[in-house]
């Protein structure tokens, strides 16, 4: 056993200790550069969403609804816990850098979500499945078919299998720590709920997330805001501190503005899960008019997760008193003690009730992840079955044991790998990302309000037609100065 831990640490330290986060950087930098700011220029956009309801009388999932399944997988105990460890072991510094790489982020996010509609497929049943799997078989082409797989296993072992252990792990605590309620029990009703979820398949997914996420991210800033309110005074001297850390003026922490950097990079990016190919999968169930829709969609919940709910843990630690640069303390436990600090005894409870919220959408995203890295292997119901009895069961099983958790040291490097092949997989489909940005800009530009894909204008790529039903028939001029793409073998 310690053979094999080693051999998964020496992963875990290739991926992200030199090598992902500088890719995930220079790259998110190249695409935001190779874009134009794309996410700057359609940020406005973004926000038109969340008033739209799904098309055909609910029968298809919206872009909305995907979004908010999106936000639920993305928001979660990392937004609590890790934004405080970050800023514990960085300084204020690390948020201004968590900012950083959330901006650039975004563009990362638009190109590998856009990519992850273009190529989806569509199901038996009339939903759409798609991700960094089927744009690497389709995209890529047959021969690639071999780092699709690579990309599945790893998909499965971490987020559907190591990530809901510690998600049930992390309620059962703060159910235990707050209102006294036994792991075993609080683990038997995590699993239930998980369960009646789950094998209602990924429409039930999207219209639980449709209410849970708004109830969870409106509750979470609403009282950040109070405590900022609260504390309007203390405002300014924070803002001043975060830029004066980031950037080596006042040094927080051993290390300086280097920790400040490192943490703030690795929060954000772990957080946002911004070009790690996770999300993707999640992208690709919205029915939509044209790629790029959803891709900046997507854009937007990067925003919310790090620029937002990330920014509120931040706010609520450095306007408290209980905040020790370099002090050694929990992450939960330092959010815990800055509410209390700010509001009283009663937000020990109110954050217990947040994790729940954000361990359950982060558990229904997961699951689902697992659920389209499966379908690389098999399409029938009997491996779907098992998937969904094996996640309740971890979830139970990480809840009411938390040494079990333990047997889980594999997840952090498996996500390396799969960001790795997702991030060169995007570096080859680039010029067919850049393709449909620039037919989308073209529409825009020619005042069409909601731009069209017409499958026409891209008969060399393997799409599936069955995808794209209703914009077939309304065809549109091909983008000027478009790049060509070899057809997928």
């Amino acid at each position: 056993m310690d053979l094999i831990r080693e051999f998964f640490d020496a992963i875990g330290d290739f991926t992200w200790g030199w090598s992902l986060i500088p890719f995930l950087v220079v790259l998110g930098v190249f695409f935001t550069l190779a874009s134009q700011f794309v996410q700057l220029r359609f940020f406005g956009r973004m926000f038109g969403v969340l008033t739209k309801s799904a098309p055909g009388g609910g029968e298809h999932i919206s872009s909305r609804e995907a979004l908010l399944v999106s936000v639920g997988g993305r928001v979660g105990g990392g937004n609590i816990a890790g934004v405080a460890v970050a800023i514990t072991l960085g300084g204020p510094g690390a948020v201004f850098w968590m900012w950083a790489i959330a901006l650039v982020g975004m563009a990362t996010s638009l190109f590998e979500c856009s990519l992850a509609q273009l190529f989806k497929r569509t199901e038996p049943d009339g939903s759409y499945r798609g991700g960094p799997a089927q744009y690497i078989i389709h995209g890529l082409g047959k021969n690639f078919t071999w780092l699709a797989i690579v990309y599945a296993v790893c998909l499965i072992a971490a987020f559907a299998f190591g990530f809901n252990a510690f998600q049930g792990n992390t309620v059962a605590g703060a159910m235990e720590e707050s209102f006294g309620i036994s792991r075993l029990y609080s683990g038997l009703a995590f699993a239930v709920l998980t369960a009646l979820v789950v094998f209602g398949g990924i429409k039930r997914i999207a219209k639980v997330a449709d209410v849970v996420v708004p109830v969870m991210a409106f509750g979470y800033i609403g009282l950040a805001l109070v405590v900022i309110i609260l504390n309007i005074g203390s405002l300014p001297g924070v803002l001043i501190d975060i830029f004066a850390n980031a950037f080596g003026f006042r040094e927080a922490v051993a290390g300086g503005i280097g920790a400040a950097i490192s943490q703030g990079l690795r929060r954000g990016l772990f957080s946002n899960e911004a070009g790690l190919g996770s999300a993707p999968n999640v992208a690709a169930i919205a029915y939509v008019k044209h790629p790029v829709s959803q891709g900046v969609v997507q854009s937007l919940s990067v925003f919310i997760d790090t620029m937002v709910i990330c920014s509120c843990t931040a706010f609520m630690i450095l306007l408290s008193d209980v905040y020790q640069p370099g002090a050694d303390i929990d992450g939960v436990v330092l959010t815990q003690q800055a509410l209390v600090s700010h509001v009283g005894g009663w937000a020990d409870k109110f954050l217990a009730l947040a994790v729940l919220l954000f361990a359950f959408s982060s558990i229904i995203y997961n699951y689902y992840l697992g659920e389209t890295a499966l379908s690389v292997f098999t399409e029938g119901k009997i491996g779907q079955t098992i998937l969904r009895i094996l996640v309740i069961l971890l979830v139970f099983a990480g809840a009411s044991a938390p040494g079990a958790t333990a047997v889980f040291f594999f997840s952090d490097p498996m996500m390396g790998i799969l960001a790795l092949v997702n991030l060169m997989a995007m570096l080859m489909l680039f010029p067919i990302g850049l393709r449909m940005l620039r037919d989308f800009t073209t529409q825009l530009k020619a005042g069409v309000e909601d731009p069209v894909l017409d499958p026409a204008n891209y008969a060399d790529l393997d799409l599936d037609a069955a995808a794209w039903p209703a914009t077939a028939a309304t065809p549109t001029p091909p983008p000027s100065g478009a790049m060509a793409a070899a057809p997928a073998e």
